[in-house]
């Protein structure tokens, strides 16, 4: 173990040195009047030429927090966060109830209003707004959605706080830790300040399957006769689709991914049958559910009494959730990698009784996966010409345009059987909590790290002015991070919408053509926001323009360097 020791300075300086050492890349940040130490200590820092993570102005929190999820899903490791007492914290709540939902990492930290009203303390209270803004229980605006909590109290607990953020956050199953910053610690001073480098704390392994509950799942799915695996968040590592195609493959077991966050398995593989498991509930006598916390809707198609279902995950009963019904036979408990491997591992053993049988099953189902992409065909030609234009058109184009190792993020209705994925780390649908505007702030994240590829951003109108367009196209512009962003223009809430018409299919709302709170009475030149970061935008309302439209664009980020937007007039559910 070796030390290192900072003679003098304050605890803002041994924060931003120990964040330096352990690691951290980036501060995404919007700061505010409790960051006068923090601001003093990066200014020092940049000074004097020492390593530090590189502060980014991000004039919106949830811009900011969604990047260092971005990033963070590019990567593999967390970033730090930073916003201004509670009202930062109230901007940047729907990325953390993504990130919690969709068990992503990040170190979110804010200030604390500074608590000290007469002076003698570094950092006591010097303006008007340190009165009102004030909290008894700050941290409990969070509470409920963060893996852990903690105010700084001094210098001697310093170390020990950062290292467990971040090994907390990385510790399965993974998910945001919360960390508040008063202004009098951050500006305390510090004297021969010591510190483990490397930490001597790091995250917990990864939980592994129980290997006899592995035995007694492969007993189940080598008797099966129609098994099938339904997954959500199957590729948030990146060996994942691999394992997952191995799996399948073995015992000839269809693959549906219910509204994917992730890639989670080679679409040109035999076994991906899709994206709708409804199909397939009703003759299945064994479901393998591989980290989806909603495998079906139960109200409108589910598996038969007596089909048998096998729950895999890090927390296969999603004990967060305060109810949660579906069935469950069997509950394996472990990260989805490792278990994929055992499982396919004990499957080998049970090849032999079952070969027949798989290898008829083989058949049937490269006949079904034939019909589907045939039905999938017919319904692009339909829609290639509509006008509005069709979603499914659009895909088709930025289909044909895009290389394998184009990066999309899909927050509004480009169509999943349209899209050719076949490389990790290239299809991202992680607003898991249902937390709308992620979409462009996890781009710029993306971009941060993979700045040598295109990434792609395919957004609803709605959702688009959710995800703070112009402060993000600001991080885009100042950091040299170009992206496209193409917005799904049908001046509608559709999933609204459609809601509503689930609930009342005959009321007066669906009557109406025009149910109340659903539609935008006005189309927005959305490609106008662009031009405000010396970006370039373009309208596309005719189906036949749609591949130069994207031939453009491409060049403008490819070549011209410039973010790109996109404003496609499309027709709606």
């Amino acid at each position: 173990m070796s030390e290192k020791v900072i003679e003098n300075g304050t605890i803002a300086d041994a924060y931003i040195e120990i964040l330096a050492d352990r690691g951290v890349d980036f501060l995404f940040a919007n700061a505010g009047t409790d960051f006068a130490p923090l601001i003093e200590s990066l200014a020092k820092f940049e000074a004097q030429g020492r390593k530090m993570p590189r502060p980014i102005t991000v004039p919106h929190e949830n811009v900011a927090i969604h990047m260092a999820l971005g990033y963070y899903l590019q990567t593999g490791r967390p970033q730090l966060v930073m916003v201004h007492v509670n009202v930062g914290m109230a901007n940047a709540m729907c990325g953390v109830l993504n990130a919690w939902r969709g068990n992503l990492p990040v170190v979110f930290s804010s200030g604390r209003t500074p608590y000290s009203e007469e002076g003698g303390l570094p950092g006591a209270r010097s303006g008007e707004i340190h009165w009102p803004q004030e909290m008894r229980d700050q941290a409990g605006m969070l509470r409920e959605i963060v893996k852990w909590d903690y105010e700084l109290k001094n210098a001697q607990v310093l170390e020990s706080a950062i290292d467990r953020a971040f090994n907390l956050t990385m510790s399965e199953p993974k998910g945001p830790v919360y960390l508040s910053l008063p202004r009098e610690v951050l500006a305390a001073p510090i004297e021969n300040f010591t510190y483990s480098s490397p930490s001597r704390h790091v995250a917990a392994t990864v939980p592994y399957p129980d290997l006899a509950a592995i035995d007694r799942a492969a007993d189940m799915i080598a008797k099966a006769q129609n098994p099938i695996i339904i997954t959500a968040s199957c590729g948030r590592e990146h060996d994942e689709p691999a394992l997952l195609g191995a799996l399948a493959d073995l015992f000839a077991i269809p693959v549906t991914q219910r509204k994917p966050r992730y890639m989670g398995l080679d679409t040109d593989h035999p076994m991906h049958l899709g994206f709708e498991p409804d199909p397939f509930l009703a003759d299945a006598d064994l479901i393998l559910i591989i980290d989806a916390d909603v495998p079906w809707i139960p109200h409108k198609k589910a598996p038969s009494k007596d089909c048998k279902i096998i729950q895999m995950g890090v927390d296969p009963l999603y004990t967060s959730y305060p109810m949660r019904g579906f069935p469950c036979d069997l509950a394996i408990t472990g990260a989805i990698g490792p278990g994929m491997a055992a499982l396919a591992a004990a499957l080998e053993s049970r090849l032999g009784p079952a070969r027949d049988r798989i290898e008829a099953r083989r058949k049937r189902l490269a006949e079904r996966r034939a019909s589907q992409r045939e039905r999938w065909a017919a319904a692009l030609e339909k829609a290639k010409t509509e006008s509005p234009i069709h979603p499914a058109w659009v895909t088709h184009c930025l289909n044909e345009i895009k290389d394998d190792n184009d990066i999309i993020l899909k927050e509004g209705p480009i169509t999943y059987e349209h899209l050719t994925m076949k490389k990790p780390g290239t299809l991202f649908f992680t607003g898991a909590a249902g937390a709308l505007g992620w979409s462009q702030g996890m781009a710029l994240g993306m971009k941060a790290a993979q700045p040598d590829r295109r990434v792609i951003t395919c957004v609803g109108d709605g959702a688009y002015m959710f995800g703070n367009p112009t402060p993000a196209l600001y991080v885009a512009k100042a950091e040299g991070w170009p992206t496209l962003t193409m917005v799904f223009n049908n001046a509608m809430w559709g999933a609204v919408k459609r809601n509503t018409r689930e609930v009342y299919p005959t009321g007066y709302a669906a009557k109406s053509n025009r149910e109340p709170l659903t539609y935008f009475t006005e189309h927005l030149q959305f490609e106008k926001t662009a031009e405000v970061a010396g970006g370039y935008g373009a309208t596309v309302s005719d189906p036949a323009e749609v591949p130069k439209a994207l031939e453009r664009a491409f060049k403008v980020i490819d070549v011209e360097k410039r973010s790109a937007t996109l404003n496609i007039v499309c027709r709606g559910p």
